[in-house]
């Protein structure tokens, strides 16, 4: 029987799956003892794993869920927690530690709809929102009575999102979608084009996006789409957008004077580039004091958002000299087109709402940001839930990635704050 400890085989088992997250398929193939190298060749591995993998999303945790021995052989189970699928690896080491068994097992994410949910009084149709090139899948969530109806349109945060803005078990735009309809409000959610369109999305494309073909565009078509829509109150259209989508919702609104309000859920006033910063400050804070490693990537981090900061910034400069790899481009388009500057042409009501708990985006900075300039608005409410993070769903102590992985809901009382104001 092998002496290792299951602690050294969780090591080499995580070793592992980060060459596999890294795509470094040589290194990964070099832990298989000689009989796992004849059955399992760098390509089929390779191919195995973007099988999996291509759709995911970002990574959000590593856990050890279970361990056996047989024979000689030890078996670890690690559960790997992507944005949008989870898959247990399971890693079989032999009396040398070599990984001599291996087996990716997809895990079922099932969604448990929150008790403010009546299925029985709606139902969905698909829908298409925009047409051509960059036609985007989505879901239209109709009330069960008598219209018209008010609608919303759903805005997702950074990232490729899908249109459930899906994050480990957790649905944000589903449970907003299917508890606003519950309550007699129609909703619209779909795809994001980086989501829909990841494959098509090649590197020049993505040297010259903006904010504009990332969101606002599509935004805009959905907004149509849902006024064109049977049942719905044309002049009662509102825009919901979460965290990015919330930031660049004013812009959105500046091009379409007509929606009927805006719901601002966790979006920043402050500089991306400084968001990142504190983010990453705060996470990297979490354990108490920081690594070595961790000083210097923060390090590394201030010295790309200074030069981004210099007005004589080269157009030429490479997305890797700059915070997160993010091209020039993207950053040019957020600077000269001031979420608060496109404020004050608005006359549209303007609901905001912020969780206590959210590291992303700050009550502190943010949530009073939008409060200072917008005090003088009588149409415009401000509420904060102290104990939602920024997925609007509730716990406690500090906010961490790996609450995401927790199935959890938006708070009800959110959804009931939205049907109360939108009712004024």
């Amino acid at each position: 029987m092998s002496t290792v400890s299951f602690e050294d085989l969780n090591v080499s088992a995580r070793i592992f799956i980060n060459r596999l997250l890294h795509a470094d398929y040589t290194g990964a193939i070099s832990q298989f003892d000689d009989q796992m190298k004849s059955v399992f060749s760098e390509a089929k591995l390779q191919e195995s794993w973007k099988g999996l993998v291509t759709d995911a999303g970002t990574l959000l945790h590593l856990t050890l869920t279970r361990t056996a021995e047989m024979e000689n052989y030890k078996i670890l189970i690690i559960k790997v927690e992507f944005q949008r699928t989870i898959i247990d690896v399971q890693v079989v080491f032999n009396d040398q530690s070599e990984i001599s068994g291996l087996n990716f097992m997809p895990v079922e994410i099932v969604y448990n709809p929150p008790d403010y949910v009546n299925e029985s009084s709606f139902h969905e149709v698909d829908v298409v929102v925009g047409e051509g090139k960059w036609a985007l899948p989505g879901t239209l969530t109709i009330p069960n009575v008598s219209g018209p109806f008010p609608g919303v349109v759903l805005v997702h945060g950074s990232g490729p999102n899908d249109r459930d803005e899906s994050i480990g078990p957790n649905k944000t735009f589903r449970d907003l979608a299917w508890g606003l309809a519950s309550q007699g409000v129609a909703v619209l959610r779909y795809d994001k084009r980086t989501f829909k369109y990841a494959k098509e999305l090649t590197p020049d494309l993505v040297a010259e996006m903006t904010v504009k073909e990332e969101v606002i565009d599509d935004a805009l078509l959905a907004v149509d789409l849902m006024r064109q829509s049977e049942g719905i109150d044309g002049e009662r259209v509102f825009l919901l957008g979460h965290s990015l989508g919330a930031t660049v919702a004013p812009r959105i609104a500046l091009q379409d004077q007509d929606l009927a309000g805006l719901i601002i859920m966790a979006g920043i006033t402050r500089s991306l580039e400084d968001t990142i910063v504190d983010q990453f400050t705060y996470l990297y804070s979490l354990g108490g004091s920081m690594t070595e490693q961790q000083e210097k990537d923060l390090e590394v981090l201030k010295v790309k958002v200074e030069r981004l900061k210099d007005p004589d910034i080269s157009d030429d400069i490479s997305p890797q000299d700059l915070p997160l790899g993010v091209p020039l481009a993207y950053w040019k388009d957020l600077h000269d087109n001031s979420t608060l500057d496109a404020l004050e042409s608005l006359k549209m009501a303007i609901l905001v709402l912020q969780g206590g708990r959210d590291y992303q985006v700050l009550a502190s900075k943010d949530f009073e940001g939008w409060k200072t300039v917008l005090k003088d608005r009588d149409n415009a409410s401000f509420k904060i839930f102290p104990k939602l993070n920024h997925l609007f769903i509730s716990g406690e102590g500090k906010s961490t990635p790996q609450e995401y992985t927790i199935e959890g809901h938006v708070d009800g009382e959110v959804i009931e704050f939205i049907i109360q104001w939108m009712a004024v």
